[in-house]
């Protein structure tokens, strides 16, 4: 049986799972295809433009639709087979790239078509992440989707440390040579998404109420494990967010130039795919709950040491662990989720979590950015860190149910304590 290989042999057994080798290499054809996005499009509208509004505008254009579409999109991937949604996200994703392309290489390249492009990248992302991330659990055996989880994060970290390069060479090259490669990506990601061969059972109809597009909402709420591991990360992220605040920190505290940036940059990504290689090959089995809680008090501590340190070596080493914290906390909240959660709610549970994830990491570099206003650039960092451990702490007594998660394989939607919320009457006749 497959829960009795030895770890190492369990985790390289995943590689000759051909669903699972279709599901990472589609992962790694759209993250190299959204960071080579980034870049490309960032430099193309301030060629064109000239102005930071208009680059902050690219990211409030990517962030609106996720925004306005994240709801219907979790509901529509519990109503549809879920490769059918991504085929048809990464299509729309390719003719974005195309139609960047085609006015590149023709010379007509107005601000506005860029926007489009973005909105029509964001608008597909809003629908494809909910779905991906949802069909996971039927591809993997159920023993194996923590390490599956680790190995898709490696996938998402690589594209983070050779994406942005990988674009921003290209692009140098040529823009045509950048938005052709876009196209290529999201077209790979379609083979790869229909190579992905399963049983799929057919999904509950419901009709599109305002009950069911809140549902996910709703079941999270009854569900302190799923309440505690998706607000922890929201906290937390929105605390400890540190990257927004790099540049200054290279140029102003480090005293080192753009290469030092770019060091300081991809530190965290080294660190998360370093960890999420060891933890696919041998798996955390017992007191998950505790090991996730400390992964997040060590994220807080390396952002402390990243804000105190005045040496490029150290930043660097801080940061490093930071992102090996991180990616620990992530492949145990990503698993308990998964494990939490039936799969008939899967797409609207892990929408709202993609919601609560994306606004964490956009709303974190704001809260940097002000307090970093506010108390000067180091104070906002520490203050930060040591606002993760105590949203650590405070956690653990809040959540002990989530504290007290022992092994995610044992976890089942059926076997989890739930909130009961309160009969109307009851409420309504309780003294206030």
């Amino acid at each position: 049986m497959n829960d009795v290989l030895p770890e190492p042999e369990a985790a390289l057994s995943l590689t000759r799972h051909r669903p699972f080798v279709a599901f990472w290499c589609l992962r790694v054809c759209t993250s190299l295809a959204f960071q080579i996005v980034a870049v490309a499009v960032g430099w193309q509208v301030y060629a064109v433009t000239g102005s930071t509004l208009a680059l902050g505008l690219v990211g409030l254009a990517q962030f609106l639709p996720m925004l306005v579409l994240t709801l219907p999109a979790g509901h529509i991937a519990d109503q549809i087979d879920r490769r059918r949604i991504m085929r048809l996200c990464q299509c729309f994703e390719a003719l974005a790239g195309l139609l960047l392309l085609v006015t590149t290489a023709t010379g007509v390249s107005p601000p506005w078509l860029i926007y489009v492009a973005v909105v029509m990248v964001g608008a597909a992302r809003s629908f494809e992440q909910p779905a991906t991330v949802s069909l996971l659990p039927a591809v993997v055996p159920r023993a194996k989707l923590q390490q599956a989880t680790a190995l898709t994060s490696s996938a998402g970290q690589t594209a983070s440390i050779l994406g942005p390069a990988l674009g921003g060479v290209l692009y140098a090259l040529s823009p045509v040579a950048a938005f052709a490669a876009i196209v290529v990506l999201f077209g790979l990601a379609i083979v790869c998404t229909t190579l992905i061969r399963i049983e799929h059972a057919p999904a509950r109809r419901e009709p599109l109420t305002l009950n069911n597009l809140f549902a996910g909402l709703s079941f999270i709420g009854t569900r302190p494990i799923l309440l505690g591991t998706i607000t922890l990360d929201l906290v937390a992220v929105l605390l400890g967010g540190a990257v927004a605040l790099m540049p200054v920190f290279a140029s102003e505290i480090l005293h080192t130039g753009p290469w030092g940036l770019g060091l300081l940059r991809a530190a965290p990504a080294v660190g998360a795919l370093v960890m999420s290689l060891v933890i696919a090959r041998f798996p955390m089995r017992h007191r998950v709950g505790r090991k996730m809680f400390l992964a997040v008090g060590c994220f807080g501590a390396a952002t402390i040491l990243f804000g105190l340190s005045r040496s490029l070596p150290l930043s660097v080493l801080a940061l490093v662990i930071l992102g090996a914290a991180d990616v620990v906390s992530v492949v145990i909240r990503s698993a308990l989720v998964q494990f939490a959660t039936p799969d008939h709610m899967r797409g609207r549970v892990n929408a709202m979590n993609w919601l609560f994830v994306g606004a964490s990491n956009q709303l974190g570099e704001f809260e940097s950015g002000v307090t970093a206003t506010l108390f000067g650039t180091v104070p906002a960092v520490v203050i930060g860190g040591i606002g993760s451990i105590v949203v650590t702490l405070l956690w653990m007594r809040l959540f002990p149910a989530m504290r007290d998660v022992d092994s995610l394989e044992a976890l089942t939607p059926e076997n989890q304590p739930k909130v009961q919320a309160q009969p109307a009457a009851t409420a309504a006749a309780a003294p206030r």
